[in-house]
């Protein structure tokens, strides 16, 4: 036990240290935590893996995956935009690279000596046709253009793609070392879309109520942190007893509750954050550190040439035919955009080398081309987008962008970023009529009354089919206004806000500033993307 505590200690010490160093260099901290690894383990031989260090990796592989689901996915939004564009563009681009990466993976046309069943090849194209959405969304994040139409377009098809790929690699996974069946394969799909279902009835209607209630009896400090941690290992375990993996049952647990109200979802994930970002992660991608070696240049150099070169042309051309398919603008840039590559697969390579589906020298073969994805794919990437955002120069917002998604590129923004203060709003005083004739306007179903800087309260279109409409002539707008006035604050996060609107299904807020409760301004729901792009222009 001595020793795990040693090795855990120096691992977690040195881990951090250096994502500090390579940060001032601008290199991904993941690279960090593997050289971390490298250093302490093959190099050095300070640190071995044990059975106790190995049990808490494995923890680091759970709340890695549960924390990409709750990031990075909104199942919601994912199903509500099953038959747009966004969502024909990434399936083609999955398709097509995991077509291709499975002629190298598999011995269907050429035998390169990896000795893969077809689940397990499947599971291997998978990985290597995976795009990273924290690498796309950081090179987007930090160029400004997360805000831009193209890099929403951008981040939309990489979510869409991610989440598909993921469960690809997950289902066959969990077919691995079975006996390949159409009934194997039929009795795991249904074991997977049943681990869902329930997963999404207790991570969205169960688990968020029942916290919330019992935080109104149990004065107990991050109650909801500790029962959602409880929760991960319960759902994981869950997983693995019906045959699925583990982090495939961490994932769907995180992205079904990536739409939890928001005050739980501000309590909890400050804990888990800081348990998965100072803890485990950095442990987990440091043992994959542990278990490189140098044997990969005994690989024959056909199988490296197939290993490198052939996924990474597949899915580019994938991602191409994708974006051509779906008309959408700037197919170029969207295929490089899908190019951003590394974080999740080298979890998922560890996943596959710790069940020896993988030997060790193709998994460090591809840690070392995953580092290779990590390091270049983000200035092409960069350059790319900006290049082709600079030859279109449209700040227009496509209709058919999936609201749940945008929010994601909403987490720097506050309200008083983006707040209209010399917006109009109807007095208390106006008839119905007068209202519905003057004021209604599409896609807008809530409106704050105010008479001068005095705020009223909310009139809402769904309350006013109640009122028969002989009485609108003479009814005022004070008297149907909402009996509660929810509001925002001027530095509340903008995903915050959004949520709350969705929680109480009003598509309108007003604005009070702190402490004097004065009236400041209104925050609509369908104003926050388009006042978000606007902004973007101007800075760009």
């Amino acid at each position: 036990m001595q020793e795990a505590l040693i090795s855990l200690g120096l691992l977690v010490v040195v881990a951090k240290l250096a994502e500090g160093i390579f940060r001032r260099f601008h290199v991904n901290s993941i690279v960090a935590y593997a050289l971390t690894g490298v250093m302490l383990g093959p190099v050095l031989g300070i640190v071995h893996v044990s059975d106790e260090t190995h049990l808490i990796l494995t923890i680091g592989v759970f709340i890695f995956f549960f924390l990409i689901g709750l990031d990075e996915i909104d199942i919601s939004s994912f199903v509500a935009s099953m038959r747009g564009r966004y969502f024909v563009a990434a399936l083609l681009s999955v398709l097509v690279s995991i077509g291709v990466a499975f002629l190298v993976t598999s011995s269907l046309i050429y035998d390169f000596g990896l000795g893969l069943d077809i689940p397990e090849a499947l599971a291997l194209a998978g990985v290597l046709a995976l795009t990273s959405l924290g690498i796309v969304a950081k090179v987007l994040s930090d160029d400004g253009r997360m805000r831009e139409p193209l890099g929403l377009q951008i981040f939309t098809v990489v979510v869409m793609a991610e989440l598909i790929t993921l469960l690809v690699v997950g289902f066959n996974l969990g077919e691995s070392g079975d006996e390949i069946s159409a009934i194997n394969a039929l009795l795991l799909v249904g074991k997977i879309a049943a681990f869902t279902v329930v997963t999404w009835l207790l991570s969205s209607r169960v688990i968020p109520a029942l916290i919330v209630l019992l935080e109104r009896f149990f004065n107990v400090p991050h109650l909801s942190y500790g029962l959602f941690l409880g929760g991960l290992f319960l759902m994981v375990s869950g997983a693995e007893a019906i045959g699925l993996h583990g982090s495939l049952g961490g994932l769907l647990f995180g992205a079904c509750l990536s739409g939890m109200p928001y005050q739980v979802r501000r309590d909890m994930m400050p804990g888990m954050r800081s348990t998965g970002s100072g803890l485990f992660v950095p442990l987990f991608f440091a043992s994959a550190g542990l278990h490189l070696s140098v044997s990969f240049i005994h690989v024959p150099p056909i199988t490296i040439a197939a290993l490198v070169v052939i996924p990474l042309l597949g899915k580019f051309a994938g991602a191409f035919i994708g974006a051509y398919a779906a008309r959408l603008p700037t197919p170029y840039a969207l295929a490089t955009g899908l190019m951003g590559k590394g974080v999740a697969e080298i979890a998922l390579l560890l996943v596959m080398f710790e069940h020896e589906v993988i030997n060790r020298e193709i998994f460090s073969l591809l840690i070392v081309v995953m580092f290779g994805y990590i390091l270049l794919t983000p200035p092409a990437i960069s350059f790319a987008v900006s290049r082709a955002s600079a030859s279109s120069g449209s700040n227009v917002l496509p209709d058919d962008l999936p609201s749940g998604i945008v929010s994601f590129a909403l987490d720097d923004l506050k309200v008083q970023d983006i707040l209209d203060r010399t917006r109009n709003h109807p007095s208390p005083t106006l008839t119905v009529r007068d209202f519905a004739d003057r004021w209604i306007v599409p896609q807008e179903q809530d409106y704050v009354v105010v008479n001068r800087g005095i705020l009223h309260g909310i009139v809402s279109l769904s309350a006013l089919r109640y009122l028969p409409k002989g009485a609108w002539a003479t009814t005022r707008l004070y008297q149907v206004v909402r009996s509660e006035t929810p509001n925002a604050w001027p530095d509340e996060s903008i995903e915050d806000v959004l949520q709350r609107m969705s929680e109480l299904s009003i598509s309108a807020l007003p604005v009070l500033e702190r402490g004097t409760f004065r009236f400041l301004g209104t925050v609509t729901q369908h104003e926050i993307i388009d006042l978000m792009v606007l902004e973007s222009g101007a800075e760009h």
